[in-house]
């Protein structure tokens, strides 16, 4: 049996600016962050180093959404 692979949609043109105009250190330092998927398809050379870090940034992204949405609910919670 035969696993098909779904191709990863490509980064939005909104991040792959973010990461192209990314400091040399500030892009090493979110390639270090990087890891599951982002990291093992860099490796294999699926797709460059620009997009791959302009995934990561999306994906802190949605993250850092995420957080602050938890975050502002318990606020509220504590308030009522």
């Amino acid at each position: 049996m035969k696993i098909k692979r779904t191709k990863l949609k490509s980064p939005s043109k909104e991040y792959l600016e973010k990461a192209k105009d990314l400091p040399k250190k500030d892009a090493e330092r979110l390639l270090a962050r990087m890891r599951g998927r982002f990291a093992r398809r860099l490796e294999d050379k699926q797709f460059s180093t620009i997009e791959a870090l302009a995934f990561q940034l999306e994906y802190e992204d949605e993250q850092l959404k995420d957080w602050r949405k938890n975050v502002d609910k318990i606020r509220n919670r504590r308030k009522d």
